[in-house]
């Protein structure tokens, strides 16, 4: 979407349509800053949609595990809902990456990342939120919903096992 814009109102006519060169092809308004990283990830995975949170469960667990390069989310039947996976025992790794603001040299970690990591359906960016894509908007959109959902049932039962120190 554009630069600005409320994300909770968006509809179809608000975003934008970006080519591999990170040109706007189609839409209206400046892309955000972070557009170099959509169109990593675009390139990288084939994709036809990237979408971004800044959730408050993406942005806890990405810095909170960014010690141990990612976020592994395994045993949920709504891992059933991420493309091409086909069984609660699946073992999805979200590869955490320190942010930057410096947008190529993020681009090119992106890039690593992701060929580091080819099953990945989505990354988190340290202390940001989330990255994830599918074929097509819907896809993309549903995925969204799925990591979002299993981040927040990951992050509260870490807090539970920490018990009452942590609150």
């Amino acid at each position: 979407s554009a630069s600005g814009l409320d994300t909770a109102v968006l509809d179809a006519r608000q975003f934008i349509e970006m080519g591999a060169d990170g040109r706007v092809l189609r839409g209206a308004g400046k892309p955000s800053a972070e557009a170099v990283l959509h169109v990593t990830v675009a390139r990288v995975r084939r994709a036809g949609a990237v979408l971004h949170t800044h959730s408050i469960w993406s942005t806890l667990l990405s810095d909170v595990c960014a010690s141990e390069g990612g976020l592994a989310i395994s045993g949920y039947e709504m891992l059933k809902g991420l493309a091409g996976v086909t069984t609660h025992d699946h073992r999805e790794w979200l590869p955490i990456i320190e942010n930057s603001q410096d947008m190529a040299a993020l681009a090119a970690t992106v890039h690593a990342a992701l060929l580091r990591h080819p099953g990945a359906h989505g990354f988190l960016l340290r202390a940001h939120g989330l990255y994830t894509w599918g074929d097509d908007l819907p896809q993309a959109r549903r995925h969204v919903e799925v990591l979002e959902f299993l981040m927040e049932v990951v992050g509260r039962k870490r807090s539970e096992a920490l018990g009452p120190q942590v609150r």
